[in-house]
């Protein structure tokens, strides 16, 4: 997050007193971003391998396909708090830039009802994420092909019901700093 030309750090979204577990949150949170990498390099080597082999024996890899398109929203969920937490979401700021130079209070307020909506769109799509999970738990839900290759969603599916939690709670923690600034006469949240 950066105002006026300063680096805020991510550990001060959240209330202050909190050091410990500010870093265990951000620890957390940078792991889930982390894993989210690590995913995609596993979406690119399995991209490789299946046209390697399309290539050399002119056949798909089995559940190349199924496993692609699970793994690409994967990716967003595990990265969706991190780009939160640094306020790295695309976005058109340049009103609310303005704004900011007249009326910086203002500003922050209306970030933070951004923020707040943000953490409701992400608790919607957790809530819905978990009746998913469970219905693939139940059902034994599976992607692939039988008898050649098969996988289980529900590792998928709760990771993203995971990282649809821990960005509905940064976007209410960053709210939060928000609406300190706007309470401390204008400050900008440190």
């Amino acid at each position: 997050m950066e105002h006026d030309g300063e680096r805020i750090r991510a550990e001060e979204t959240l209330p202050r007193g909190t050091s410990e577990p500010a870093r265990v949150w951000t620890r957390g949170v940078d792991g889930l971003a982390a894993l989210g990498t690590i995913m995609i390099v596993f979406l690119m080597a399995i991209i490789v391998a299946d046209v390697a082999v399309r290539n050399v024996v002119g056949a798909s890899l089995p559940l190349i396909a199924e496993l692609g398109a699970l793994t690409v929203v994967l990716i967003v969920f595990l990265q969706l708090a991190a780009a939160v937490r640094n306020d790295r979401l695309a976005s058109t700021d340049f009103v609310l830039d303005a704004v900011a130079r007249s009326r910086p209070r203002f500003a922050l307020a209306i970030r933070a009802m951004w923020d707040l909506v943000g953490a409701a769109l992400c608790a919607g799509i957790a809530w819905s994420s978990w009746g998913i999970l469970w219905r693939d738990i139940e059902h034994r839900e599976f992607i692939g092909v039988t008898g050649v290759l098969t996988m289980p969603t529900s590792p998928f599916r709760a990771l993203i019901f995971i990282g649809a939690v821990v960005a509905a709670v940064q976007f209410v923690l960053l709210a939060l700093s928000r609406l300190r600034g706007v309470a401390r006469a204008g400050e900008y949240p440190r």
